[in-house]
């Protein structure tokens, strides 16, 4: 049975148990702390609590994404730095440069562009799940021994403790609430990626 600090709002405590758990479980399994250089990848309903997570956990976070608009937001949540992928100028800086990737995108791109920014034994994980298969040459594995690898969820052990450490560091999900006679507006918004970052049903409009 799971615990739910007072400390966390009710309707944040729904999309931590989603969101929350799927990013913590891959961050906490490869050890990501204090002085980790950890890109995050999409600034989503998933990506937005990896930066949150990266960010208490003591790294240095910095957002990737292709869309301008998302910078402020970025710095808002915590990200120490923002990378314009379409930037060449601003990519090559970052060549080789971050020890983890919390890959939370899942429109199709481009895996090995990413590959690219991983210093020696760099890993990739992958929370996003595209619906068209990527292709990963061995070589931009082998060269810099790099890992790529996917992470779901937690278990009930592991869900608990990812929701003391956010009522530990304050953290919970930036949340859209709705009555339910607007789920119809806000799945056609979803569709769109107008949504930040997540629409919690008021259930007390039922």
């Amino acid at each position: 049975m799971l615990t739910i600090s007072d400390k966390l709002p009710l309707e944040g405590v729904a999309p931590l148990l989603c969101a929350g758990i799927t990013t913590y479980s891959p961050l906490r399994h490869w050890k990501v702390g204090k002085g980790t250089k950890v890109g995050v990848l999409g600034l989503g309903g998933l990506g937005h609590m990896g930066v949150k997570l990266a960010v208490a956990m003591g790294a240095e976070l910095t957002m990737l994404s292709h869309s301008l608009s998302k910078e402020q937001d970025a710095k808002r949540l915590g990200a120490h730095k923002f990378v314009l992928t379409s930037d060449e100028a601003q990519v090559k800086t970052l060549t080789g440069y971050f020890d983890f990737i919390l890959d939370t995108v899942s429109a199709e791109h481009d895996y090995n562009f990413y590959l690219g920014l991983l210093r020696t034994n760099g890993v990739m994980v992958c929370v996003g799940a595209p619906s068209v298969p990527a292709t990963v040459p061995a070589f931009n594995l082998i060269f810099g021994r790099k890992s790529i690898a996917g992470s779901l969820i937690g278990g009930l052990p592991e869900t608990q403790e990812m929701l003391d450490f956010c009522a530990e560091h304050n953290i919970v999900s930036d949340i859209e609430l709705i009555r339910m006679d607007e789920i119809n507006e806000a799945y056609e918004r979803m569709l769109k990626s107008d949504v930040k970052y997540r629409f919690v049903i008021d259930m007390s409009t039922l």
